[in-house]
């Protein structure tokens, strides 16, 4: 081999940089879709779904969320500038952290129609959603999920402020809604277009 030539990468390399590709092009798709489904929630606030409000809103977020999923599905995107590095165990821990995710949400649901403050329901889910990137960030070797986390904990801490100064439950679907789906939407270009 010539000093001009690269070497040739090696099996093991080669699936690392398929696998690096594929969770980023997952998390692109899982990212923008709840992202969606924030800014659906947020629109509910806004009035009557024939009015002009939560159409724009609706029509905004299938907009941003076609754009995300193709910018990470391209064929042409420039390969990830780093493989992840994926500690052991790691899907075992993944699945871990998404149960209980799915177990909080149904208690900060449940806990909240219990108590007769189903205004909570938006800043709770927020918050659990938020906590859960943290553990995530390890788990799928992506820093990023850290300011994710730290952002969707601090709309969901706003979604609180806003129930304790008894603002309308709408009002405060908007605000976590929309800065939720912000947040999300952030992370899921961050990965299509960076990784």
């Amino acid at each position: 081999m010539s000093p001009a030539t690269p070497p040739t990468s090696s099996a093991t390399d080669a699936e690392c940089v398929v696998l690096t590709r594929n969770l980023r092009r997952r998390g692109v798709l899982v990212l923008s879709v709840f992202a969606l489904m924030w800014a659906l929630a947020a629109a509910s606030g806004t009035g009557s779904a024939t009015e002009a409000a939560p159409l724009g809103i609706e029509a905004a977020a299938l907009l941003l969320t076609a754009a995300a999923i193709y910018l990470g599905y391209r064929k042409d995107a420039a390969p990830s500038p780093r493989t992840v590095n994926l500690p052991a165990g790691w899907a075992r821990g993944v699945g871990i952290v998404n149960t209980v995710e799915l177990a909080a949400v149904f208690a900060v649901i449940a806990a909240s129609n219990a108590s007769g403050r189903p205004e909570v329901v938006p800043a709770g889910i927020a918050l659990v959603v938020g906590l859960h990137f943290f553990p995530l960030a390890r788990l799928y070797d992506q820093w990023q999920y850290k300011w994710t986390a730290s952002l969707m904990t601090a709309v969901a801490v706003a979604g609180f402020v806003l129930v304790a100064a008894g603002l309308a439950s709408e009002t405060v679907r908007i605000v976590v809604g929309l800065g939720s789906a912000l947040v999300l939407w952030a992370s899921s270009y961050h990965l299509a277009l960076r990784g």
